[in-house]
């Protein structure tokens, strides 16, 4: 399963892998988008087993229920790709209250894996790969204001608090998950000509010209996803962060490990998984 399949890093990592001959399932929000990128792939690999599941992983409900009908569909789980995020210029809040770039881009991650272990444990040996971003590197987790209500620019904080999240949640996953043949990686994916900015008026789509100006494309984009999900030289290999398919080191505060442990536990309580037996 890829998230965020329907453009960008995600869609060109679902392409790749559906070349390679993985059945994929791609997860969007938009049915037309969905479908289109469905058609797409079948068309271009030769792939008849990609299909699409629909959810707006801001919603929590949305994520529950992509995991139930995924776990309906399919026996088993190879590859997680957790990639759907974005950045919002306004702070806004999610269906269930939360500040946006935090729930779509931390919470679901944390959320649908957590569903969905039960698989990737019947299923080992299996992967998980988080998508972050270099951007975690220039901040430390504010435990205090976690959803930014008194500091947002523009969303550039929340931002990087939320890579900086999927960056201590993967290191976190892979201590809990040792010896259970599911290993998990973050990656960098590199400064990547994406839509991630397009919700957000005219100023998002002037700095969407920006980047798709200066940033790669998203087939280059997409390199170090597809290596995590499908290289047969990072088998058996946890717990790394990677930048252009190399394990780099991410930044110290990325490797605190009491951090990593409280981020665990607000993100359980935040999504009501603290006192159910979902997940670890």
């Amino acid at each position: 399963m890829v998230t965020g399949a329907t453009s960008g890093i995600g869609k060109e990592t679902a392409r790749e892998l559906a070349r390679l001959g993985a059945t994929v399932v791609v997860a969007g929000r938009s049915r037309e988008r969905a479908t289109a990128t469905v058609e797409e792939i079948r068309r271009e690999t030769g792939n008849e087993s990609v299909e699409f599941m629909l959810a707006d992983l801001s919603s929590q409900a949305e994520v529950r229920r992509l995991a139930e009908e995924f776990k309906e569909r399919h026996q088993r789980l190879d590859v997680l790709v957790n990639n759907a995020g974005g950045i919002f210029v306004s702070r806004r809040a999610s269906t269930d209250g939360i500040e946006m770039t935090f729930a779509l881009n931390h919470l679901s991650y944390f959320l649908l894996t957590s569903l969905l272990l039960d698989r990737l444990r019947s299923s080992a040996p299996t992967r998980i790969v988080n998508v972050s971003s270099k951007a975690h590197e220039n901040t430390a987790m504010d435990f205090g204001d976690l959803e930014c209500r008194k500091r947002y620019r523009f969303g550039s904080r929340a931002y990087r608090l939320s890579k900086l999240g999927n960056v201590l949640f993967t290191y976190e996953l892979a201590r809990r998950l040792e010896g259970t043949g599911v290993t998990v990686n973050a990656l960098h994916p590199g400064l990547v000509s994406t839509n991630l900015f397009s919700n957000n008026g005219v100023l998002g789509r002037a700095v969407t010209f920006l980047v798709r100006w200066r940033g790669m494309s998203p087939p280059e984009g997409a390199r170090t996803c597809v290596y995590l999900a499908a290289s047969p030289e990072v088998e058996g290999k946890t717990g790394d962060y990677y930048d252009d398919c190399k394990a780099v080191a991410s930044s110290a505060a990325s490797r605190d490990g009491m951090a990593a442990t409280r981020l665990w536990e607000v993100s359980a309580e935040m999504t009501g998984l603290a006192d159910r037996s979902e997940g670890i």
